[in-house]
């Protein structure tokens, strides 16, 4: 792949797993990178690790975000565009769930706030990523989704209603933004080992339901993800907008992983 030399990107979630990942690849390909998070002593520690990868020329930052507030938003874009004056990528990595559990019995304040979280959060991202990249007529966004926002995964319906948000937003915004050189594409990763994953890639019966139903049946790395959104990014997709890319070992051709017996089903 050609490097992103001289390219800024702006990386939600950078702080830890996928988002640091995919930050530090950036780096070690030439750009200049902001990660955003919530926690500022985790985003200093994640700098670190960044720089010690980077390429000569490249250079790391932080901005404290909640991709929620849409102030903390724009000044993070704003942020991640000082180096150049522009802002070449975006990885919308910023997600989780705050919902788990049988529909019947859900808790709506928690499941709206998952959807605040995954959907509206990166809606936010999107909008002022884009204003920014539409003053240099070209740009990559690349949304957050997951195989849940493909197939079915029992009791947690807020978390895969608002993946699946998310591809139809990124096929919105790629319809809406192509006119001004700005792609739009998403990742869509089965399980990956992260700590926000250990509970499960630790071994028991979630596990097993995912093995059960990967074509290729391992757990995925951070690695894994971070070649998908770094081809997503750079000028090798110079031609692809609007697409999903699974990358899971072929999990959605068969169904979901079942978490009933962590959360109560």
């Amino acid at each position: 792949m050609a490097g992103l030399e001289g390219m800024t990107a702006l990386v939600t979630g950078g702080g830890s797993g996928i988002g640091l990942g995919c930050a530090r690849r950036f780096a070690a390909d030439g750009a200049h990178v902001t990660i955003a998070g919530r926690t500022e002593a985790r985003l200093t520690e994640a700098v670190k690790e960044i720089e010690a990868a980077a390429a000569p020329g490249a250079s790391v930052q932080l901005s404290v975000c909640d991709v929620t507030v849409e102030a903390d938003v724009e000044r993070a874009v704003a942020a991640a565009a000082e180096p150049t004056g522009a802002l070449d990528i975006l990885f919308a990595c910023a997600g989780g769930s705050l919902h788990g559990g049988p529909i019947v019995a859900s808790d709506a304040a928690a499941w709206r706030a998952t959807v605040d979280l995954n959907l509206a959060g990166t809606f936010l991202c999107i909008k002022h990523a884009a204003q920014l990249m539409m003053r240099r007529r070209a740009g990559s966004i690349i949304g957050m989704s997951s195989i849940a926002g493909h197939t079915t995964h029992r009791f947690m319906s807020a978390y895969s209603a608002s993946k699946a948000g998310i591809e139809m937003l990124v096929k919105c915004a790629a319809d809406e933004l192509g006119e001004h050189g700005i792609r739009v594409n998403a990742v869509q990763p089965g399980i990956v080992d992260t700590e926000l994953m250990s509970f499960i890639t630790a071994g028991g019966p979630v596990l097993e339901s995912y093995y059960e139903n990967m074509p290729i049946a391992r757990v995925g790395t951070v690695d894994d993800i971070a070649a998908a959104v770094r081809y997503l990014a750079g000028p090798e997709s110079t031609w692809v907008t609007g697409q999903t890319l699974g990358i899971d070992g072929g999990h959605q051709l068969r169904r979901g992983p079942d978490y009933g017996s962590l959360l109560g089903g």
